[in-house]
């Protein structure tokens, strides 16, 4: 992988973060400031979607962290080693717990009519998607699990 490619994605990546940071830090506690000066009470569904948001979004910063130490390992060359399995398996876990807090999300919202019912069938299939990510960052675990074999077989040969 290039200079250039490793640059953009930490680029992405950091500001990712940053921005996850203000709005776990600041946005979400300001909403809910916001209402109760408003004079709206926070109803415990409130609460439990903000929860979900701040979770849903420590998620993602898990996984930047993870694919910032691969990056690294990428950098240094030791991807190709036991020691990324680590990173590999949160990511994993990180995307598959992201899926669940989406899917509460929506049953969540799915009740009343505030949220239209298209609304709801949208965040489903969000988190149908973000299944079907964990699944294909299974699969290359699974390559990965290969890679680091024959490395260890080419390694015995030379």
């Amino acid at each position: 992988m290039g200079r250039l490619t490793v640059l953009a994605l930490r680029t992405v990546i950091a500001l990712a973060f940053a921005g996850s940071l203000v709005v776990q830090l600041l946005m979400i506690p300001m909403t809910a400031i916001n209402d109760e000066r408003a004079g709206n009470d926070l109803s415990a569904r409130d609460v439990a979607l903000m929860a979900i948001a701040v979770l849903a979004l420590l998620c993602m910063q898990v996984v930047a962290v993870c694919v910032w130490r691969l990056l690294t390992m990428v950098r240094k060359g030791t991807v190709f080693s036991h020691g990324a399995f680590r990173f590999v398996h949160t990511v994993i876990a990180a995307v598959s717990t992201a899926s669940a807090l989406v899917l509460v999300f929506g049953a969540l919202l799915a009740p009343g009519d505030d949220v239209p019912p298209g609304m709801v069938l949208l965040i489903g299939g969000v988190a149908v998607v973000l299944a079907g990510v964990a699944l294909i960052v299974a699969v290359m675990r699974a390559l990965l699990a290969q890679a680091v074999d024959l490395r260890s077989e080419l390694d015995e040969v030379i």
